[in-house]
């Protein structure tokens, strides 16, 4: 680790937002065992709120985030997991669009508008099945890499998810960057096929949900599964949870707690964001 800096930053939500004005805590960190990866890189982890089906409202929350993430000199600003409808919700089998499509092309222009890099989770319709999906968009509004989640606990929501295979990185002028989705971390054989790829980072969004009760401690469980993904692919991986809570299927009223994570390659926590709040970490990852 070469440096270490705190700052704080303030977030306003659209006017009757849940957290009215939120104040951000950022951690600017550098990270020495990126492979390869001279130019240093800021990436802002994003842990925003999420109202399931409120897409116009999710998409308030998301500029307004993209856009503190560019004013504290962001490269790329990540979210977590089907942040538009909500994980599970089965009402994306309606609302959600093709990628690319409507949606994806709100985020596109936003990336573009605002001139960072946007990684996100988002449900992706293709005919008649429904993906959870997340793309990574650079800053001149282009779709680089679309991920299909693997592991969609199908159980959860009828008709469930479908699955899609495998796993993916990407060449950027940011470095080599590899996407995967929540669950995904949770199988080896997935953490395998990633070190195979040898990303510089790996991004990973994810909707860590648990009874009320059970937090702030399933925090420290979202902490190991990011620890263990980043020692089995050997790089940093950056993990940004949501806040909110499931309104639909078996889990019902399950919290998402937040406590988004980054770890090095060792497994070195670099920040954990605030529990059940929104927050903003910032983590700079390679140079010399």
């Amino acid at each position: 680790m070469k440096k270490q800096r705190m700052c704080r930053l303030g977030l306003s939500g659209s006017a009757g937002a849940i957290f009215a004005t939120a104040v951000l805590f950022t951690g600017i960190l550098a990270m020495s065992n990126a492979r390869g990866l001279d130019k240093p890189v800021k990436i802002a982890s994003a842990q925003i709120f999420c109202l399931d089906g409120d897409r116009s409202g999710n998409l308030v929350r998301i500029e307004n985030a993209v856009i503190k993430a560019k004013e504290a000199g962001a490269n790329l600003v990540a979210f977590p997991e089907s942040c538009l409808f909500g994980w599970e919700n089965p009402d994306a089998h309606k609302r959600a669009c093709p990628i690319p499509g409507e949606d994806s092309g709100i985020l596109c222009e936003m990336a573009r508008k605002h001139q960072i890099y946007i990684h996100i989770g988002l449900d992706e319709k293709d005919g008649d099945k429904l993906y959870g999906a997340a793309i990574l968009i650079d800053d001149t509004g282009k779709i680089l890499l679309k991920h299909r989640k693997n592991n969609v606990l199908a159980e959860l929501m009828t008709p469930p998810y479908s699955e899609g295979s495998g796993v993916e990185a990407v060449d950027t002028p940011l470095g080599r960057i590899g996407v995967m989705i929540c669950a995904d971390s949770f199988r080896l054989n997935l953490l395998k096929e990633m070190r195979q790829l040898k990303p510089d980072y790996v991004l990973i969004p994810y909707g860590w949900a648990a009874e009320e009760t059970k937090w702030p401690e399933h925090g420290k469980e979202l902490m190991k599964t990011v620890q263990k993904a980043a020692k089995a692919i050997g790089c940093p991986v950056v993990g940004t949870d949501l806040v909110g809570e499931i309104s639909h299927g078996p889990w019902t009223g399950q919290v998402y707690g937040g406590q988004s994570i980054a770890s090095d390659a060792k497994g070195n926590v670099l920040f954990v964001s605030k529990d059940r709040d929104v927050d903003m970490a910032l983590v700079t990852i390679g140079g010399k």
